[in-house]
């Protein structure tokens, strides 16, 4: 992976996969020598009433090949365990921008997951309900997120403003 392809005319290419076969993908396409690249982030992951954190895909079904078009046996990509096939313009591979490449590295961390960046679900002073938990009915104002599950509000309690930190998935934007 940390070869610069760009000197050898090798490019990056997109790989289509079978559901849920990314991984699979990548094994068989690494053992058949070829340079892959899957970008994975940190995805909360709910089940059974659990909450946890897994790595999954950041482009879910695709992953990234670098080949030499004129010089690799490309083709056999397609009749790879966990390939749908390669993403192709007419009868050739469609090369995706080395930039594109490089702007997912750059927002990999030292574990080499991409940093996705959490948008805020409401705006500063947006009016928001709390839904669930001790302070469920209360209406106040949207604050900041303070991290991935919790958001912090401004309720109006016993006649003044009190800050307090509530889970997101109890917050609901006030109708």
């Amino acid at each position: 992976m940390g070869i610069d392809t760009a000197d050898m005319g090798t490019r990056w290419y997109v790989v289509h996969t079978h559901a849920r076969a990314e991984e699979t993908a990548l094994r068989n396409l690494i053992q058949q020598e070829f340079e892959v690249f899957l970008p994975q982030y940190r995805k909360k992951r709910r089940h059974a009433r659990r909450t946890d954190w897994v790595n999954a895909p950041l482009f879910p079904r695709y992953l990234f090949v670098a080949i030499d078009i004129a010089r690799a046996r490309w083709r056999a990509i397609s009749s790879t365990i966990g390939v749908l096939h390669l993403i192709c313009r007419g009868e050739e591979p469609l090369p995706v921008p080395q930039a594109v490449i490089d702007g997912i590295r750059k927002r990999m961390d030292e574990t080499g997951l991409v940093l996705v960046e959490q948008k805020p679900p409401f705006r500063k002073g947006e009016v928001v309900q709390v839904t669930g938990g001790p302070l469920a009915d209360q209406v106040g104002l949207f604050d900041c997120v303070s991290d991935e599950e919790r958001v912090f509000l401004l309720l109006a309690i016993l006649g003044r403003q009190v800050r307090v930190k509530v889970p997101l998935d109890a917050v609901t934007q006030f109708a």
